[in-house]
């Protein structure tokens, strides 16, 4: 764990150091080096220096914001909430919130409520930026017809999804003109106060059979929903040099794609895992068992992960700043039967996963950083 390192110096004089590797300690000893600045085994600066260009300080704001908004928006307004109603004179405001949610709360269901002005804010341009990432076209999609794009891995956050189908970013629409992203995510995330509206206002909707019911049925074509088809157990096994994907026994995006003959688009985003850091929590651990336990009872997985800080690279909640690819593959044609058989179900979703791999397999020499990783279907 101690390493002896030298260096160096100008006018051809070595010095010697002496730094402890956080990696090879427990993830709780190594957090708490990460947060106390230590030097992590490199030589890499672990304090951002002050003269930095203004436009990496937005990037890096931006990166803040999001990862903020979902972990502090929903608690932080439903405190708010709670403060406005029980201890001062304005509790009619959470009162009339409460009275409007009951009447709207089904509306992620429903198509949800995007706002053009949001997803073009020039701070998910930033956000792009910062770690950056790009969208990778490799094929035309008709916007005579529906999608249901499946993203892999799910990573922490989902950040390349967000980024491309949640924001425009990456230009969707100019990338793929006459199409319409809904970013699905978990219904869970729709019962909090004010991040509701915030996570709306990109397009996201619930991932629940009536959602997709709902938009599929839509008289206007062009309907592309990107589904993370992993979801919250595929994050229990997101950490970076993996490309463990959870998949097998996911077919419910098959069926729906059968039932409304929507074309599939498997999509990979490349350096997605590493931009945050997991604790090892393999399968039989303590840390495991209790993230499976409360992922079943609540629907989410409570993430133990870390990244950088503000004004030190040690420790924080932002990403670090990697590369992610977002390749978006070549559309799988679906044909439209409105009561698929499970040997419907299976076929399609056998052309998927060969399709998947066959996407990654091909990319991964160019935007991996890790080629060598195998794709690992569970």
């Amino acid at each position: 764990m101690l390493l002896w390192r030298q260096r160096k110096e100008e006018g051809g004089s070595t010095s010697f150091w002496i730094s402890l590797d956080l990696r090879r300690l427990p993830w709780y000893l190594g957090a708490l080096g990460r947060s106390l600045t230590l030097n992590l085994g490199e030589s890499k600066p672990l304090f951002a220096p002050i003269q930095i260009p203004l436009e990496r300080r937005l990037q890096t704001f931006a990166a803040l914001f999001w990862m903020s908004t979902f972990l502090f928006m929903g608690l932080g307004a439903s405190m708010l909430l709670f403060y406005l109603f029980f201890y001062t004179q304005f509790w009619w405001i959470p009162l009339c919130y409460f009275t409007w949610y009951l009447g709207d709360r089904t509306i992620c269901d429903r198509g949800g409520r995007r706002f053009q002005w949001f997803r073009h804010w020039a701070l998910w341009k930033h956000f792009r930026n910062y770690f950056p990432i790009h969208m990778i076209k490799t094929a035309d999609l008709d916007p005579s017809k529906n999608y249901i794009v499946g993203y892999h891995p799910h990573g922490i956050l989902c950040a390349g999804a967000f980024s491309c189908f949640g924001t425009e970013g990456t230009n969707f629409s100019k990338v793929y003109p006459g199409l319409t992203p809904y970013l699905m995510t978990l219904e869970v995330q729709f019962r909090q106060p004010f991040y509701r509206e915030f996570l709306m206002s990109s397009g996201a909707v619930s991932c629940s059979k009536q959602s997709i019911d709902y938009i599929m049925k839509k008289e206007e074509t062009g309907q592309t929903l990107c589904i993370v088809v992993g979801g919250a157990k595929e994050s229990l096994d997101c950490h970076p040099k993996t490309a463990d994907l959870y998949l097998k026994n996911r077919k419910g995006f098959c069926k729906m794609a059968l039932r409304y003959g929507a074309s599939l688009v498997p999509t990979y985003g490349f350096g997605e895992n590493d931009i945050y850091d997991q604790v090892p929590n393999h399968e039989g651990t303590l840390i495991r068992r209790l993230q499976t336990a409360f992922q079943k009872a609540v629907g989410f997985a409570p993430l133990i992960f870390f990244g950088r800080g503000v004004f030190q690279y040690g420790f924080g909640i932002i990403p670090f700043r990697k590369p992610i690819y977002v390749v978006v593959g070549a559309p799988i044609d679906v044909p439209c039967i409105k009561n698929p058989t499970q040997e419907d179900i299976d076929r399609v979703h056998e052309s998927y996963v060969k399709a998947l791999t066959e996407l990654y397999n091909k990319y991964k020499g160019i935007y991996s950083a890790n080629p060598e990783v195998e794709i690992k279907i569970n």
